[in-house]
């Protein structure tokens, strides 16, 4: 294979990236692109799909945390004489008990990155609500709860100053969450990318924005779980786990419990949903295992929905400063934009705290031509949960205050939304395009996606509506949000995203003797149809019916070492290994066939599992046919008869794109907004299965709505969590989210295997700009400016000025 990326300058047009390679043509026969329906559909509907929470081993003990109730407090003591049967019928583990296991600590090759390493149980100190203190273990649930909640209360904590907020966290003499830091801060840093004072020298306007993106989480329909047993005589730990890298979870264990990898057997068995949450390696997925190793018995820990929302990471939470130069023609010349990330009370996590700002900096140019961008990002320590990937990580909050100030500049120059959009983003025949933060943009269709969904809620009638309903005191509002979603999550698109991880993902295909096919993949499934798509390619490749192809996953015995599924991956890499894999044990079948067929393996076909001679009609063989022999026959067969073939792939990176656009009417005198339409264009290249990408595009917009419009994490002066049950954090239900139109458009990648690109976030990245957009156009009236999320209707009641200031 030949890859040659182009050597190309920051903010300009490349020439065509070269790939050569004998598999990179992906078979579209009859299974891609194609509206198959999901395989693994039929266990979830009949309910014998089996998460973490329904296993059951012999001899298995219940685990229960006992987690701090204050946000910042030192450990005293914890006196677990006040427990009857202890070590006999319940078992409990301190912080002490596990000093020997290595702290939680990321990763990230940035010299100047503090770090803030978390043991797996707290020793020290407790720095948020829901921190860790013990874990007690009894053989049933009832009584590892009721052994907690009396430990609990015998916990004695010295009490220190809470750290509520990033402002809080670096107000002089503050308390400091790690004394030998120093300082909360524990990053800053300013990267400038072109000229920037020359861009704001020439500029005849200037427009500012300073915004507070919430924070809110994945919240998926399965918390988080895990199941350990370590079986003595095998000298052999198996962890279930709901995790959505199950390799990476299985040398984490390792390293923390000093054993050897092959000794360690990580299985995520069905995983109820992840959106990032279960990427990173919790405390609990260490704890749980040490815990067992020391027993000798099963351990099951499975979190409770209130644990949940104290305990699990949490996301998006940014404090985004921005000052844009532009002409009189709103032509965007530069930007000086500040990334605040509050990062809770550790950075701990595969990117650390600055999974949030760092990543929205380097996105924010999005489709836009930008020639000068100073980047500053920072991060700093309070008193909340740690943060963690969630869907559209970094991308969320960029997009969202880009798309906002763009519509703030249309307004303030009196040019439409649209046109202003048109006239800064980058054209077709622009890409391949290396933005001004040196990310190199594959393929794209900007401008088409905007007109596309523009002209789907035909944009000039709605024009002429809202005009006329503002006569009659009804405010209604279109919102405009653009997106480059970055995938194809490997080597090279971390790098672009300047967070630097190697990739090393492949996949296994095998024929069996009687014809069918087992795929094995390195990605992990938790809801995307992986098994269906996997399946499609596979049976394209091999010229066989999806039915007979079996999808292998989660298992770290039975599927190859890989990265897991995260970031928009999986289809650009997971699919591009089946592909080649199914390529290479496709040639070997053609040399068996053609042996027993007396033919040359290139002028042999397959089609619906019979391998037949082109232009001989019945002169062909049944793919059972051809693998038995391939397996017995040892006249026909070749000489390396595996009918197996295992591939590695690791793209350059991929950029998927689209237009979210929506409709929405404001109640002036309550606040409410109801969303009346959402029209979503969506582009990433060559697609394999349609009704996957628009399941995709639809639950992630949900998500995104939510967080413009309910989610939020609230925090009170005093540090602790204020909405920690469902009546108090608030997500979308059917009756807030409209039916959402998904349209497609396909300019397939230049780089990657197939032009497939990733997707899946954008719906997330770019709905939240997309609703606030729609508020601010419909109270335009009252010069509204949206400078922070959700649009709860207090918030929405003072942009109208009926209850006070919309400064936050």
């Amino acid at each position: 294979m030949t890859e040659t990326l182009p050597g190309t300058t920051p903010g300009s047009a490349t020439t065509t990236t070269s790939i050569t390679d004998s598999h990179l043509k992906i078979r579209t026969d009859k299974w891609i692109g194609k509206r198959a329906k999901r395989v693994e559909d039929p266990r979830y509907l009949t309910g014998t799909a089996r998460y973490v929470a329904d296993l059951v081993l012999p001899r298995m003990l219940h685990a229960v945390y006992v987690r701090s109730p204050h946000p910042h407090a030192r450990i005293v003591s914890v006196d677990t004489s006040v427990l009857p049967g202890l070590g006999a019928s319940v078992w409990v583990f301190t912080g002490e008990d596990l000093a020997e296991v290595p702290p939680l600590i990321d990763h990230v090759a940035l010299d100047n990155l503090l770090r803030t390493p978390q043991n797996v149980i707290a020793i020290d100190k407790v720095r948020f609500v829901g921190d860790a203190v013990a874990v007690v273990v009894a053989a049933d649930r009832y009584a590892a709860e009721d052994a907690a909640e009396e430990l609990g209360a015998a916990v004695e904590y010295e009490l220190l100053a809470p750290v509520p907020n990033v402002a809080a966290a670096n107000a002089p003499n503050a308390a400091l969450l790690f004394e030998d830091l120093k300082t909360n801060e524990i990053y800053r840093q300013t990267e400038r990318h072109g000229d920037t004072d020359s861009a704001f020298a020439a500029a005849d306007r200037t427009f500012s924005i300073r915004f507070h993106h919430n924070r809110y989480g994945a919240a998926p329909m399965e918390t988080r779980g895990v199941l350990a047993d370590y079986e003595r005589s095998e000298q052999q730990m198996t962890v279930w786990s709901s995790t959505q890298m199950p390799h990476f979870l299985r040398s984490v264990i390792a390293g923390q419990l000093s054993l050897p990898e092959h000794r360690v057997r990580v299985i995520a068995p069905e995983v109820g949903g992840g959106f990032g949450q279960k990427m990173c390696t919790s405390p609990e997925e260490i704890a749980i295992p040490f815990i067992a190793l020391q027993l000798g018995r099963p351990v099951k820990w499975i979190e409770d929905r209130h644990e949940h929302l104290l305990a699990a990471t949490q996301a998006k939470e940014e404090y985004i400063n921005l000052e844009v130069a532009v002409t009189n023609d709103g032509t965007l010349l530069g930007v000086r934009g500040e990334f605040i990330g509050d990062g809770g009370g550790y950075s701990f996590n595969t990117e650390s705290a600055l999974i949030e700002p760092a990543l929205a900096a380097k996105s924010f140019p999005g489709p836009y031509r930008l020639a000068a961008f100073d980047e500053t990002v920072a991060a700093s320590l309070t008193n909340k949960s740690p943060v963690a990937a969630y869907r559209g990580v970094g991308w969320t909050a960029a997009n969202t205050v880009r798309e906002i100030i763009v519509d703030e500049i249309a307004r303030g120059l009196g040019i439409d939304p649209v046109e202003i959009r048109l006239r800064n983003m980058l054209r077709a025949d622009e890409l391949p395009y290396r933005s001004i933060t040196e990310q190199l943009y594959d393929s794209g269709s900007y401008h088409e996606s905007l007109e596309l969904a523009t002209e789907a809620v035909d944009y000039t009638a709605f024009r002429a509506l809202q005009a006329s309903l503002r006569e009659q005191g009804r405010y209604i509002g279109l919102g405009i949000s653009s997106y480059v979603e970055q995938t194809a999550w490997g080597s090279d698109s971390s790098a672009q995203a300047g967070t630097p991880l190697p990739s090393h993902d492949n996949s296994t295909v095998t024929v069996d003797p009687g014809g069918t096919v087992t795929v094995a993949v390195s990605t992990s499934c938790h809801g995307q149809g992986h098994e269906t798509a996997y399946a499609q390619i596979a049976a394209d490749g091999l010229g066989v019916d999806m039915a007979d192809v079996k999808v292998i996953y989660g298992d770290t015995r039975s599927a190859p070492y890989g990265l897991g599924t995260y970031a928009s991956r999986s289809a650009v890499i997971g699919g591009a290994t089946v592909a080649r894999a199914a390529a290479d044990v496709r040639d070997q079948l053609l040399k068996v066939a053609a042996n027993m067929l007396e033919a040359n393996p290139e002028d042999l076909t397959i089609e619906d599992s019979v391998i037949s001679v082109s232009g001989a009609p019945g002169t062909s063989r049944t793919m059972a046919e051809v693998a038995f022999a391939a397996y017995w026959d040892s006249e026909v067969r070749s000489e390396e008869p595996l009918l197996t073939a295992t591939r590695f792939y690791d793209p350059p990176a991929t950029y998927a794109n689209g237009c979210v656009v929506v409709l929405a009417e404001v109640d002036a005198g309550t606040g409410t907004v109801t969303l009346d339409r959402i029209v979503a264009v969506e582009d990433c290249g060559t697609v394999i299965n349609p009704m996957i990408v628009e399941a995709q595009v639809q639950g992630a917009i949900t998500q995104g709505v939510g967080g413009a419009l309910f989610e939020q994490f609230v925090y009170g002066d005093d540090g602790q969590p204020l909405t920690t049950t469902y009546m108090d954090y608030l997500i979308p239900t059917s009756t807030d989210v409209p039916p959402i139109e998904v349209l497609s458009l396909c300019s397939p990648s230049p780089f990657s295997v197939g032009g497939i690109k990733g997707m899946g976030e954008g719906g997330q990245i770019a709905a939240p700009a997309a609703v606030a957009n729609a508020v601010a156009d419909a109270l335009a009236p009252f010069g509204a400016k949206i400078r922070q999320l959700p649009l709860t209707p207090d918030y929405v009641l003072r942009l109208v000025g009926s209850i006070g200031a919309d400064e936050t």
